[in-house]
């Protein structure tokens, strides 16, 4: 239980890290363009990847295993951004020489969430005219 209660604090700590620093990028950059979500996304990636290397059975770090997984790994960088989670298992399969599973990750997870995306518009834009 105690598990997913740092889950769900790193969550809830990340998520608004998301929310206020994509805000910040939109309102620099603009929000024609989602540099914001972009910019989440490859800081969480570059958070999740360093802190992996630094925690891990070589890493020059020493931290308990929930924090390490539970409240750091999947809380605060899953809250941030979920691309952090897909970016070091993709990265993961890669250094176990699993590169036809990785690329596999890459194509079918932007290719399945892409039609996803799109098929859930769809279904939300028909319930809305059937709604009228």
């Amino acid at each position: 239980m105690a598990g997913y209660l740092w889950v769900a604090l790193g969550g809830a700590l990340g998520s608004v890290a998301r929310y206020w620093c994509s805000g910040v990028i939109a309102r620099q950059f603009g929000e024609s363009f989602p540099w914001g979500t972009i910019f989440v996304n490859v800081v969480g990636s570059l958070i999740i990847g360093m802190f992996a290397a630094l925690t891990g059975p070589e890493g020059r770090w020493l931290v308990p295993p929930w924090f390490r997984q539970q409240f750091f790994m999947l809380g605060i960088c899953g809250g941030f951004t979920t691309f952090s989670s897909f970016s070091i298992q993709t990265l993961t399969l890669m250094q176990d020489g699993e590169w036809l599973y990785a690329g596999m990750n890459v194509l079918v997870s932007v290719a399945i969430c892409l039609f996803a995306v799109w098929l859930g518009h769809l279904l939300g834009a028909t319930i809305n005219t059937g709604l009228r």
